[in-house]
């Protein structure tokens, strides 16, 4: 849609009200409207980004399912050196996508710096083939994977914000994720069936995932479209949104508050090649067979996504937030039960893929309405940024860990440390946020946002 300069430049458009305040009525803008919507009651674009996410996550999948087996079983890395790798893949972004979320939002071009990500992170698949067994060569590639995905991850989640309503944010984000994790579940699938016919030719995989990936770049450009009201002229090019704005979203007490909470349980998670070679252990799980493991975190994951947004924007995001950790926790005091089994393997995937349906997608639904639109990317990127630095501190202590003390040690230190993030988080969050339902706020929404009577932010493609 298009907005109004006299809309554009009100003050009122850059200051979002708090998560949880109630409903305004209808506004003469909204009346009239018809918002396009799919069968699965969300944007087209939203269902246009799952596609692509579905794409890319057959490919990256792929590479996340084998590459614990390969680095050591194959390469002969330790326990210490494959959590730096980790870290790496989870935490080098954290600069790429701030830079990425800045530069979407100041050129108002969400799409064109999201594609630029998706290619870089489809050409480093080949990047594997070419490192071989060098531990340097193939920690750069992994830089160049996750940069990859740091440059499109603030951009591709502002387009989802900016193409939904903000009272259901959490299911669209719900949906986006169910999609994501949809090729999340195959990737592993894919990767098995090549290891099976092939056994040890990680190559082949290598070369597999380059392809898919490929394809996820060609279906962002042919479907996806930059919503209207972003490039008809949110600001003008005095107003452009600079690093300056975005960092002042620190100085906002919610988004603060919110943000604080998201670093400090992310900094004590444990992450997911460590979960499925703690499971593999304590079965004797075979080479061949080690990347089925994620799909019971992919499988819950992708059936619980939808309902759980949906529950998020009915009865809170941020306590929704919470109780996916609670589940991460109940899941890790499981591999502490004395006598292991498949049961107990079912559980503790299924406890896994709850606890990202329940705080991934729903915390940039709780984020989105605290952030401008003009510097939703940013702002979306900041919080993520941060989660990135966290997720590389908490690999690494975890494989020092292991290395110094032992597995079993670790183990105790990592959920003690969990436990006390969740109850620390708790205090930290915004109160009201835990006695209103976040689904009935659309007061965050940037009014600049307003639809104006006609018009359609994905009338056409841009």
């Amino acid at each position: 849609m298009y907005i109004s300069s006299s809309r554009a430049t009100t003050p009122a458009a850059d200051q979002p009200g708090p998560l949880g305040a109630p409903a305004p009525g209808p506004g003469p803008g909204r009346r009239g409207r018809r918002r396009a919507r799919t069968p699965a009651g969300v944007a087209p674009n939203v269902l246009a980004l799952g596609t692509v996410s579905l794409v890319t996550d057959v490919s990256s999948e792929m590479i996340t399912a084998v590459l614990p087996m390969y680095v050591i079983f194959t390469l002969g890395l330790s326990p210490l050196q494959f959590g730096a790798l980790n870290g790496m893949y989870a935490g080098v972004t954290a600069l790429v996508r701030l830079a990425g979320g800045h530069a979407a939002d100041r050129w108002e071009r969400r799409k064109l710096v999201a594609g630029g990500g998706y290619a870089l992170s489809a050409a480093s698949k080949l990047g594997l083939l070419a490192a071989g067994s060098s531990v340097p060569l193939l920690g750069a590639v992994i830089a160049a994977d996750r940069t990859g995905k740091g440059l499109r991850t603030g951009p591709r989640d502002a387009l989802i914000s900016l193409s939904s309503a903000p009272a259901e944010l959490g299911r669209a984000f719900g949906v986006h994720r169910a999609m994501d994790t949809a090729g999340a579940f195959l990737g592993p699938l894919v990767a098995f069936a090549l290891l099976l016919a092939t056994p040890g030719r990680y190559d082949t995989v290598f070369v597999v995932s380059f392809c898919v990936a490929l394809l996820g770049v060609v279906a962002l450009g042919v479907l996806v479209r930059e919503p209207r009201r972003v490039c008809a002229g949110e600001a003008t090019a005095g107003e452009r949104a600079g690093l300056r704005d975005v960092l002042a979203l620190l100085r906002r007490p919610d988004f603060l508050r919110v943000g604080g909470a998201a670093v400090l349980l992310g900094a004590v998670v444990l992450g997911d090649p460590f979960v499925y070679l703690l499971l593999q252990q304590r079965l004797g799980v075979p080479e061949e067979f080690f990347p089925l493991l994620p799909l019971g975190t992919a499988g819950a994951y992708l059936l619980l996504a939808v309902p759980l947004g949906r529950l998020a924007d009915r009865y809170g995001r941020l306590r929704t937030f919470v109780a996916g950790h609670l589940c991460l926790l109940a899941a890790c005091a499981l591999l502490f039960f004395p006598r292991a089994g498949l049961p107990l393997v079912a559980v503790v995937l299924a406890l896994h893929g709850v606890f990202y349906a329940a705080t991934d997608g729903v915390l940039m639904a709780a984020v989105g309405p605290l952030v401008p639109a003009r510097l939703r990317a940013g702002g979306l990127s900041l919080i993520q940024t941060a989660q990135s630095v966290a997720a590389l501190a908490s690999s690494v202590l975890f494989g020092a860990c292991w290395s110094r003390w032992g597995l079993h040690t670790a183990l105790v230190l990592a959920l003690a440390a969990l436990a006390t993030a969740i109850a620390l988080a708790v205090c930290v969050l915004p109160r009201r946020t835990w006695k209103e339902a976040a689904g009935r706020d659309t007061a965050g929404a940037d009014p600049a946002d307003a639809p104006e009577p006609g018009h359609d932010p994905e009338e056409r493609p841009v």
